[in-house]
């Protein structure tokens, strides 16, 4: 019996992490369509604008940007799936996502931004 509670409270933790970072990963997904469809230049910081005067190529530089958060959104779904085997692993993926992943985003905005600059 104490074996199957303790089977049912990690099977409760795990749908919990999915759902998360599931929700996570859709969020980042969705800015990476929305980016993508956008027929003005994407910003990246809140309150903050781009100019389409500043953008030589707004399809590619936008596509770019989708492709970006697409990419980033990946990192928090397989920790959901990884969380399945290990849930080390999983907090990993999170930890890697967020700590490296958010300056690594930033610098990979930049380098599209100089890219598109004219």
């Amino acid at each position: 019996m104490f074996c199957a509670e303790r089977w049912a409270a990690g099977m409760a933790e795990f749908v919990v992490n999915l759902i998360v970072n599931f929700m996570l990963g859709l969020t980042f997904t969705g800015i990476g369509i929305y980016a993508t469809r956008r027929k003005e230049p994407m910003w990246f910081w809140s309150g903050s604008t781009v100019s389409s005067h500043e953008i030589k190529d707004i399809p590619a530089y936008n596509r770019a940007n989708g492709v970006m958060w697409c990419l980033y959104s990946v990192l928090f779904y397989l920790a959901g799936l990884l969380y399945f085997w290990s849930p080390y692993l999983g907090i990993t993926f999170v930890l890697l996502a967020v700590f490296p992943g958010i300056p690594v985003l930033i610098w990979n905005f930049y380098r599209t931004k100089r890219k598109y600059h004219r």
